[in-house]
């Protein structure tokens, strides 16, 4: 265990499955505790954090769906709930916002339901979560928010996915700007396609792996450890000068 983040209190939504318990992994690995943020899936959250407390990390589970009214103001309080025995004042340094809803719909598909969802969960909440966070979030620490190359990439098939991504960059934009002098850095990291159970879909098409595969310049899909690690390099000391950025983590994917 490294001490990158030693004496760090870090929150990452959607941190029960992909990229978000990769996150969450890496961080208590390198010192930090950890809030291990679910909406649905309690036995991974739960094992997330189990598997982390047994290689000697600090890490708690906080549920709350995203995507409901009132959603900000329940996930801290859930937050204070059950962290009380590991961040008593509850405070923060890192805030990653990776819990996200996708939608396979084109425009003369997509229902006004199905638009609202997706903007509730990517956008709504990492602002409003954000507002109430800002008491809490220490003078110096990070904001990362996992974007996604949707959000650059004209992608017909996920339209409302790539508007809401796009948001999100704007809102690094913003904030970075905002928060410049509390020296509280705002980034995005934007994979591409990256191998989680949201790939499902691919593994028994060879095809489309093929085909997905021949617009990565480095001729591969990504791995969870290849995003993570420019997560983990944002939120430490290293990522200090790094502030307002989406970084691309699709291994240059149709440049």
């Amino acid at each position: 265990m490294s001490g990158a983040l030693r004496n760090k209190v870090a929150v990452v939504t959607g941190g029960s499955h992909g990229i978000g318990r990769a996150t969450v992994e890496r961080f208590a690995q390198d010192g930090a505790t950890v809030a291990v943020a679910y909406g649905h899936d309690e036995a991974a959250a739960r094992d997330t954090v189990d598997r982390i407390r047994k290689d000697g990390g600090r890490a708690f589970a906080v549920h709350t769906e995203l995507g409901t009214p009132g959603d900000a103001a329940r996930f801290w309080e859930t937050f204070d709930e059950a962290g009380r025995e590991f961040v008593p004042d509850g405070k923060i340094d890192i805030l990653v916002h990776n819990a996200g809803a996708g939608n396979f719909a084109r425009l003369a598909d997509l229902t006004e339901d199905a638009y609202d969802k997706v903007m509730a969960v990517n956008v709504k909440a990492p602002f409003f979560i954000t507002k109430l966070a800002l008491p809490r979030l220490r003078d110096g620490g990070r904001i990362i928010n996992v974007s996604s190359t949707a959000a650059r990439v004209g992608s017909p098939d996920l339209l409302v996915y790539g508007v809401s991504k796009a948001a999100l960059n704007w809102f690094t934009y913003d904030m970075a700007v905002d928060l410049g002098p509390r020296g509280i850095t705002v980034n995005a990291v934007a994979p591409g396609i990256t191998m989680t159970r949201q790939s499902d879909y691919l593994v028994d098409n060879p095809e489309l792996v093929a085909q997905q595969t021949a617009r990565v310049a480095l001729g591969r899909l990504g791995q969870t450890d290849d995003v993570v690690g420019i997560i983990a390099f944002l939120a430490s000391d290293e990522g200090r000068w790094v502030t307002g950025q989406v970084i691309d983590a699709s291994g240059g994917t149709a440049l």
